[in-house]
């Protein structure tokens, strides 16, 4: 990992965004695998890895990732631009077919923090430019999944109008990120490949009867001989068990729930989710616009504005 500077400490501002201070008392935890790529030289060398490109100005990376986006009570999301890009990238551990859902959600909240940030106008006449969409989740579960894949949030919209083209749509690319899966992915970042490397020993560990917080123990040793991952694990040895206690936990977690049938129960309630984030959407744009520009922005009845104002003013 890069040697961090006084500077980095403190919280420095982005395209209106927080960098995130590399602390250990946050409100919320981030994933392993955030931790690894927290730096720009590391996201700058992931993204080089994932495009086979050769920048080589760190510099030239801007974060641009939200403060409070969590998933099951972890930050498993990074997001930056560079060379007119608009990157996310997130991290999944389990197979999760409505990340386009947060893609859009995610996308929403970034563009329009970047378009307040730029000063731009779109009402105005001129084409407004916006930096080009990229969305890739690195996948490291024990479920089956291809070398690499696309997840459409068209997929969630009702079937009756699949002849129909929306109005929106979002795609994320997943990865396969497990141990000994895009070869040539991992020959390009050598942080993902001991990432990769050092998950896998300790899935080695629990497969031979070990308890989990013992295969990680013997996994952090067996890496740090062996030149993996070995400055970070020194450095971070308390934390890195703990964040994976978390994150083993929260597969344990989610096995029991599709082994209880809840899995089904939660795919039944897809379309409430879909006008719940419709709702989450207008009450964003509200933040920062009158109603008649919020019906203006995403093209739905003013009616419909007003009501769901209302409705969030009673409720508070």
């Amino acid at each position: 990992m890069h040697k961090r500077s006084r500077k980095s400490l403190l919280e420095v501002k982005w395209w209106g965004f927080h960098s995130r201070p590399f602390h250990t008392n946050r409100k919320y935890k981030d994933r392993l695998f955030q931790r690894i790529f927290d730096t720009p030289q590391d996201l700058l060398e992931l993204y080089n890895a994932v495009n086979d490109t050769q920048y080589t100005n760190w510099e030239d990376l801007e974060i641009t990732t939200l403060e409070d986006a969590i998933y099951m009570s972890m930050k498993n999301d990074k997001s930056f631009i560079i060379s007119s890009t608009l990157n996310l990238y997130e991290h999944q551990s389990t197979w999760n077919p409505n990340m386009p859902i947060r893609g859009l959600l995610y996308f929403a909240r970034l563009y329009d923090a970047y378009i307040a940030r730029n000063g731009y106008d779109i009402f105005g006449h001129a084409q407004v430019a916006l930096p080009f969409p990229q969305y890739i989740v690195f996948y490291n579960g024990e479920e089956n999944c291809p070398e690499q894949c696309d997840l459409h949030l068209s997929d969630a919209f009702s079937q009756e109008f699949r002849h129909i083209q929306p109005a929106v749509e979002c795609h994320a690319h997943v990865i396969n990120i497990n141990r000994g899966h895009n070869h040539a992915l991992m020959s390009r970042s050598h942080l993902l490949y001991e990432y990769s490397y050092f998950i896998g020993k300790v899935r080695d560990g629990l497969a031979q009867g070990l308890p989990l917080n013992h295969a990680i123990d013997a996994s952090i040793n067996v890496c740090i001989e062996e030149g993996i991952l070995s400055d970070f694990l020194v450095k971070n040895r308390a934390e890195v068990k703990g964040m994976l206690l978390t994150e083993f936990d929260e597969k344990k977690f989610a096995r029991t729930m599709k082994k209880e049938g809840f899995e089904e129960g939660v795919i039944e309630g897809i379309k409430e989710g879909v006008e719940k984030t419709q709702r989450e959407i207008i009450l964003h744009v509200l933040q920062s616009r009158s109603p008649e520009e919020t019906a203006s922005i995403l093209g739905l009845p003013l009616e419909q504005i007003l009501a769901i104002a209302n409705i969030s003013s009673e409720e508070k």
